[in-house]
């Protein structure tokens, strides 16, 4: 796909990108929103206030430049992002529009180190990426508007039901607008929902796993609200969402979308390890399983106590009722009233470790969804348990690039 000279020079600049990658990002985005100011409609503004894209971006490029000689590598990265662009909406004319502000970026940055010869290689290797992404992405939305009851694009559907699961978790049940059928998705995937929001003057849109099994009828995404009335760190969407979007409150979602999802067709047992708001896909995988197979399912759950244990009384009688499904709760800071041996089964951080005789299952999946370093942990123990990277599967809720 690239010329041996090109390979050499893209190749030769990561250790460049490890020193000055943030600061070219940093002033990428900037000439971007000038230039293109209606972008910042896609682009989640809370992670550009915090560096958080930025970081994820800057790595990415990093990564690129380290591995142009074996794509291969990039292989689940890219199909998470595509993934990701697709639930966005995002068109291939803005391709186009990054690639003139990061190769400017690059120029400004690093000067007169950025020589004409590496500024034609990046140019060439963006493109090249550029390319393979549109294309799977246009596969994307042909896939998701051909399927039964499936779109392209923006859809109005409205707000049903809204739900309290714990003190921080809401969830919402969304069914088309037009009352035309919805397309089933497989469980672990994600929608996009945008939202207005006064206080940026902009569209803000965000994506939210679907926390049941699919259905036919209606979309539930389940919530939570992000540190509510702390300066630079509320989530401008999920108080929003929590706060003025009630029942009959229309809003606009993409189709569902995300590589992160069960293997419906297999047979085996199915681990499923969650920290907090990361239960929500796992739940909906927990949900088909369950209903349309005879396999066994492991259900571990951390959260700091009762309070914010979304779906707890559902998920306890789940277990009870269902002598397939096996479910292991950690509460890190369990309150007074909080009952060990009922409302959770162990005290601290999720540890596989104490519960190595439940979760260690021949041939099983282990599907694990939460914060970054959450995610960290139960990967490394899971390897440490003898599990094979081929049969860990994970979701990261954020913008940070997860590499083990």
């Amino acid at each position: 796909m690239f010329t041996p000279s090109t390979i050499a020079t893209v190749k030769a600049t990561a250790p460049v990108l490890a020193v000055h990658g943030y600061a070219i990002i940093q002033r990428f985005y900037q000439r971007l929103f000038e230039a293109h100011p209606e972008l910042k409609n896609i682009f989640n503004m809370r992670h550009q206030e915090r560096g958080e894209q930025q970081r994820a971006l800057a790595a990415a490029v990093q990564a690129y430049a380290t591995h142009i000689d074996n794509l291969s590598v990039m292989g689940p990265a890219v199909e998470r992002i595509t993934h990701k662009h697709a639930s966005l909406n995002v068109q291939p004319a803005q391709y186009a529009v990054v690639g003139e502000h990061l190769l400017a970026a690059i120029k400004e940055v690093l000067g007169e180190a950025a020589t004409g010869d590496i500024v034609a290689a990046w140019a060439e290797a963006y493109q090249a990426l550029a390319d393979i992404m549109i294309a799977a992405e246009a596969a994307l939305y042909a896939e998701a508007e051909q399927r039964p009851g499936g779109w392209r694009g923006w859809r109005n559907f409205v707000v049903r039901h809204k739900r309290a699961e714990s003190e921080v978790i809401t969830s919402f049940f969304l069914e088309p607008e037009d009352g035309q059928p919805i397309a089933e998705f497989k469980p672990g995937q994600y929608i996009s929902l945008v939202v207005d929001v006064p206080s940026l003057g902009l569209q803000q849109v965000r994506q939210y796993s679907l926390s049941d099994a699919p259905n036919g009828k209606y979309y539930r995404i389940s919530v939570k609200r992000e540190s509510e009335g702390e300066p630079g760190t509320a989530g401008y969407v999920s108080n929003l969402l929590h706060d003025y979007v009630h029942l009959g409150t229309v809003v606009r979602i993409t189709p569902p979308f995300g590589p992160f999802h069960v293997d419906m067709d297999a047979t085996t047992p199915v681990v499923l390890i969650s920290g907090g708001v990361g239960l929500t896909p796992l739940v909906s995988m927990m949900k088909a399983v369950l209903k349309n197979s005879d396999r066994e399912v492991v259900f571990v759950h951390g959260a700091r106590n009762g309070a914010v244990h979304a779906m707890k009384e559902r998920l306890k009688a789940s277990a009870d009722t269902n002598r397939r499904l096996t479910s292991i709760v950690f509460y890190d800071a369990p309150r007074a009233d909080d009952v060990l041996g009922y409302d959770y089964d162990h005290e601290g951080l999720v540890d596989l470790r104490r519960v190595a005789a439940s979760v260690l299952k021949a041939d099983a999946d282990y599907y694990l969804c939460g914060p970054l370093p959450f995610m960290r942990a139960q990967v490394d123990a899971l390897k440490a348990l003898g599990i094979p990277d081929a049969r860990v599967h994970y979701e990261v809720f954020g913008t940070d690039v997860f590499e083990e």
